[in-house]
């Protein structure tokens, strides 16, 4: 085989492979994270001149409107506390304390990063909402709940994003472990 077919053939092979490498990290990239906190992944450069081409990526792929940190933190999860992937068939509390900050809401979406169309038209729960932010729980189940309650639609995978509007550090740093809500499988 002359030379320059053997190039040829290793310069198509490496932009398929390069092209659908980066098709699926952006695909299935959360919301251009680049931290993992217990459950939860983020990263600082939403909204901001500095984004990396990644964020910037997976930000217009996924139609969010990214606030600068300052103003917002994103943080998505995929998985529960254990690490097992967020199931639409299974039910799960979500629960936390007093997220420093001055709104907060949590969303669910499907893979994709779409809402999930539900009958009872609930598509996410915000502080204001909360009784007491002292220590509160939200369920999240594909059949209704008492209290505070996400519909998953029974879909196969989904992801829960917190949003942390106005955040008490201005947006510096993270939340910790301790301060971001814990996501535990109740059942299937």
């Amino acid at each position: 085989m002359k030379p320059w077919v053997r190039y040829l053939i290793c310069g198509v092979a490496g932009l398929a492979l390069g092209a659908g490498g980066a098709y699926r990290r952006i695909h299935t990239g959360a919301l251009g994270a680049n931290s993992a906190i217990g459950p939860w992944t983020t990263g600082k450069d939403f909204g901001t001149a500095g984004a990396s081409a990644y964020t910037r990526a997976v930000i217009a792929l996924r139609g969010i409107l990214a606030l600068p940190a300052h103003e917002a933190r994103y943080y998505n999860a995929a998985v529960d506390s254990a690490g097992d992937p967020l199931d639409g068939k299974c039910r799960y509390r979500v629960s936390g304390r007093t997220i420093p900050s001055k709104w907060w809401s949590v969303t669910l979406y499907d893979h994709q990063g779409y809402l999930v169309p539900n009958q009872a038209n609930i598509f996410s729960v915000e502080s204001s909402h909360v009784p007491s932010m002292a220590g509160w729980t939200i369920e999240v189940a594909p059949a209704q709940q008492a209290g505070l309650w996400l519909p998953t639609g029974r879909i196969d995978r989904f992801e829960l994003t917190l949003r942390t509007y106005l955040p008490d550090d201005g947006g510096i740093g993270n939340l910790t472990r301790d301060q971001l809500p814990s996501i535990v499988k109740e059942g299937c």
